[in-house]
């Protein structure tokens, strides 16, 4: 194994702000402790926690890294106590609380899965964040079952394209919103079967029309605030709502009666502060699941646009224009 440098290059936030804050700075090396890898990083993604973090408003759990950066792929050059020494040289992409913004990341060697022969690192890096979140919220917090149908919010989103093209693998019926028609077009290209524009048409009727006045069963909601009642009106009986962002307002108004009256469900989750036993469960029903269909290349992340490392500030930029469609990564 090469031997590693003492310094790093890493993407630090100097102050809440707009993109012009990321900057970049050295950092000692990462050394991995019991549990742990260190990844020297070949990619990592960009989400919009990354931004709200940023933004000094989604600050980092207790014993995380300060640097953005929630999803990574790289090589693995150390490990730390209790983690098998036959992982060193190995491909891995790693779910992380922070860091993945620098050169090297250390990563909970039970939240890592490994980068599939011939699958693309920058492919890799882009699955972690947006496979975890939506496989949480949508399967196992949602209950979605086969044959049911499903309404996404933001379709083209790293989200959305995941929840569309998760959804399709198990055999449910997804309706997305999105912000043009051109985001349609796009969303029904990678999956979706029906795709609302949110800013032409009323989607809580055309959500009526298409499933022929039944409604949805579940809904992944990431506007939240005066959205929710919206989403409410969607579901049919007994359906779920699963709030998983709140870029419309964190406070909503509703009607308790019409929840209680059709046995309606809300729920939600943020991925980032849950425990290290809860990710590391997590990623083996993952590793149980789902990437067997990564493996064989039935699922691979909707890819958008690679900045270098050093460009986080346009890569930042570039999601708050919400002109993307799929997954934002940083080339280290």
């Amino acid at each position: 194994m090469e031997k590693l440098p003492e310094l790093m290059t890493a993407i630090e936030i100097s102050t809440p702000g707009g993109p012009e804050v990321l900057i970049a700075a050295e950092r000692p090396v990462p050394s991995p402790g019991d549990g742990e890898l260190l990844l020297k990083v070949a990619f990592a993604g960009v989400n919009r926690p990354d931004v709200i973090q940023r933004k000094g408003l989604y600050p980092p759990p207790p014993g995380a890294s300060d640097l953005p950066g929630l999803e990574v792929s790289g090589v693995v050059v150390s490990v730390g106590a209790g983690v098998s020494r036959e992982l060193l040289g190995t491909r891995q992409c790693a779910l992380v609380s922070g860091g993945g913004y620098a050169e090297y990341c250390i990563a909970r060697a039970d939240v890592c899965l490994p980068v599939p022969a011939g699958m693309e690192m920058a492919q890799a890096a882009a699955l972690p964040e947006t496979l975890f979140t939506v496989w949480h919220n949508v399967f196992e917090r949602g209950y979605a079952a086969p044959g049911e149908t499903v309404l996404i919010h933001g379709g083209t989103s790293g989200i959305g394209t995941m929840a569309i093209k998760l959804g399709k693998l198990f055999d449910l019926n997804v309706i997305v919103t999105c912000g043009s028609d051109d985001k349609c077009a796009a969303a029904k290209a990678i999956g979706a079967d029906h795709a609302i524009n949110y800013n032409s048409t009323d989607f809580v009727a055309e959500v009526k029309t298409i499933t022929n006045g039944a409604g949805v069963h579940l809904v992944l909601d990431m506007v939240a605030g005066g959205y929710v009642a919206r989403n409410l009106q969607c579901l049919r009986e007994d359906g779920r709502h699963v709030t998983i962002a709140v870029q419309g307002g964190m406070t909503a108004e509703l009607n308790m009666a019409y929840i209680m009256s059709r046995r309606l469900m809300l729920t939600g989750s943020t991925l980032r502060p849950r425990t290290a036993e809860f990710k590391a469960l997590l990623a083996q029903e993952i590793s149980t699941t789902v990437w067997p269909m990564v493996c064989d290349g039935a699922l691979r992340p909707e890819m958008d646009r690679i900045f270098p490392l050093a460009d986080a500030a346009g890569a930042h930029a570039y999601m708050e224009s919400g002109a993307h469609v799929g997954k934002i990564l940083l080339e280290v």
